[in-house]
Formats: C-alpha cells, structure tokens, sequence
C-alpha cells in the first residue's frame, strides 16, 4: 500500500511502501533487540535503558584491599602516646586489610566500619565520628590498595581480553577496548556489545569513533564484548550478480551497493524499479506516513523504490545509505515479462503442434514408400 508521504527534493524521489502483509512483522513474544540491532536502529547506545553519564565515585566492595590512617591532633591520645610527641607525625596506619563478607573493616576501639558500596570519603566519616569521643580531634583517610571489584571485562575479539578495575577519572568505551589491546580486525565489521545492570546493546565499532555521543562511559561492572560480523546486503532480481555480499566497509552507498552486485542487466532490468527492503522503527515509518497501529512488532516492513531512468536518482542513490541485512531487489522490465509470456504460448503451441508434424511426416513417408517401385 503506497504511502502519502514521499520523501522529495527538488528533483529527487524515493518512494517508501508499507510492506502489503498485514501480519504484524517480527510480533511473535520475542526479544528482537538483535533484530533491531542489526536494522542500524540503535543510536548512542541508549537501547533498553543503557545511557551514557559518566559513573560516580568508586565504591568499595566485598574482597577489596583497604589501607586505614588514623591523624591525632596532640601526643597522648588513643592512638599517639605522650611520649611520641618528638615523631614527624602524630599518626598510626593500621596493616591492609580486606573487605569481609559482610561488607566490613574493622578499625581498634570504633569496630565494624561498612565499607561495601560506600567511597573511601564515606567510611572515612564513619571512622571519625567512632572516635570523636575517645580520641583527639581525629582525622582518617581511607585508600583503596587493591581494587578487587569494581572492575571492567573487555572479551571478545580483542588482542589482549581482560578484566582491569575501572579509573576512577573515569573512562570510555573505546579506552577499555584501548587498554585491551584493541580490536583484532579492521573496525567495519566490528561490533562492539555492552552488558550492564542485565540489560544488553550493541553497536558498530564505526559507530563509536565517528560518533562521539554513541562512545559513553564505561561503568564499573560492566562487560564489554567485541566480535565479528560482516555487514551484509543481499541483491536478486535482474542484477548482474546475485547472492549475500559484504559491506567490506562500515557504511556503503545504494550506488555502491548497487555496483558491488553487478550494476543492472541492460537486457532484463527495469532501470526505474529497483527497490530496497528494510525494516524500519514505528516512528521513522510514522514519518514516512505509514499507518503504525496496524503493526504490534517492533519493526515495521518498509520498501523504498528508486528510479535511475531519472538522472536524479543516481544522485539519491549516492546518498541513501544501505543497513545491514537490507534487501536490494531490481525488477525485470516490462519487455522481459511479456517476454516470457510469449515463451510459454510458444511452448504450449509447440507441445501441441509437434504430434501433429510427426503424424504428418509419418504419413508422407508411408505413402513415398507405396509409391515407391
């Protein structure tokens, strides 16, 4: 069913048509994430509720090494005898000690001190207000030795996989597959998925250099996967070639897409059909006009038909860009198929009009053989 909404300029025209099923496209009670993945419909990273803030503080967690001064501001208090007063400093370091179970350090005569889930300022208040009332004006600072949580997985196709703690200026995406050694292959069939909170997107690596926004920060806990898959387009009808290519790129033209399948057969293809098959988000087709409450999925079957009998539209296809997974189909011309229909009358009056010779021969020969002396 062709829509109202034709996307125009001055000379150029690309048509985009609701897909003539009316069965909902990809409605089956699934996760499709992937599917809308690889449509190209994921943007800055926010799918299913990942956003891109920088993290907070680091925070302490359970198995953690954590280093404990304790500042006393007189000699011959709860920690810093009378006869002390001649150190360089009036403080004690208590030896390194993990974060228990519980989530826990202990700190002499202020006892359990929670830690997990707290920054190094939080505890440090803890343990003063333990020991205001027994020892002089006391000050502690708090440092995390060993960080044992807290830390950043980056698997995949990467040099060097690896699990490192989180900086705590905070980091990139890119600077975690960075310190990972960088991504084994060339970046345009590179894919990069980020695992937070239990919930998952995924990007193209393209995707995070050339778009700043789309490189968020990377949050302790987080795990990073990168892996390959080539961008593919699939191209039949009356191309020059037809099968499943690669993009061997991270974005290509239709122009290219086009060229890359053989360009069009002269002797069958109709120059002003050719079309691209996509699914597209509700709201993009809402744009191109179509009727989304129709569809309950979360795609909606989209065909844009490009006329390159019109000058223009060589144009518009340099700037339209093909996704992965599109489907790139050019018709035969009208001469093919009537074509066709007079090579199916032929064989059928050919099926019938061969007895026929074959009697008639038949019976001259019978009769050159009788008249034969």
């Amino acid at each position: 069913m062709p829509l109202h909404a034709d996307q125009r300029s001055d000379e150029l025209r690309c048509r985009g048509r609701a897909a003539r099923s009316r069965k909902p496209a990809l409605c089956d009670g699934q996760d499709h994430t992937a599917d809308r993945e690889r449509a190209g419909v994921i943007r800055a990273a926010t799918c299913r509720g990942i956003q891109g803030p920088p993290p907070k503080d680091i925070r302490f967690g359970i198995g953690d090494v954590v280093s404990v001064t304790i500042f006393e501001a007189a000699a011959g208090g709860l920690f810093i005898p009378v006869e002390a007063g001649v150190r360089p400093g009036n403080y004690i370091t208590l030896p390194n000690q993990n974060v228990d179970t519980d989530g826990n350090i202990s700190v002499p005569y202020a006892g359990a001190i929670r830690a997990k889930s707290r920054t190094p300022t939080e505890v440090q208040r803890s343990i003063v207000d333990a020991l205001k009332n027994r020892a002089i004006e006391p000050q502690a600072v708090v440092a995390l030795i060993e960080q044992r949580t807290s830390l950043i997985s980056v698997l995949g196709e990467v040099n060097s996989p690896n699990r490192f703690p989180a900086n705590a200026a905070g980091e990139h995406v890119l600077d975690a597959i960075t310190r990972a050694g960088g991504p084994k292959g060339q970046g345009f069939d590179t894919w990069v998925m980020l695992e937070r909170d239990g919930k998952r997107t995924t990007v193209p690596f393209g995707q995070l250099v050339y778009e700043p926004k789309s490189n968020i920060y990377a949050h302790p806990g987080d795990t990073i996967y990168v892996y390959r898959e080539p961008q593919t387009f699939v191209a039949f009808g009356a191309s020059g070639a037809q099968g499943q290519f690669n993009f061997e790129a991270w974005r290509i033209s239709l122009a290219e897409a086009v060229a890359k399948a053989g360009g069009l057969n002269d002797s069958s293809a109709d120059p002003a059909s050719v079309f691209v098959y996509r699914g597209e988000l509700p709201e993009v087709a809402a744009k191109l006009g179509v009727d989304v409450s129709k569809y309950s999925g979360p795609i909606i079957p989209v065909v844009y038909n490009i006329n390159f009998r019109d000058p223009a539209g060589y144009f518009l296809a340099t700037r339209f860009q093909l996704r992965n997974k599109d489907v790139l189909y050019a018709s035969n011309a009208a001469s093919v198929e009537d074509a066709k229909v007079m090579q199916q009358i032929r064989l059928v009056t050919a099926t019938v009009n061969d007895p026929i010779v074959a009697a008639y021969n038949a019976t001259l020969l019978r009769n050159s053989i009788k008249l034969a002396p």
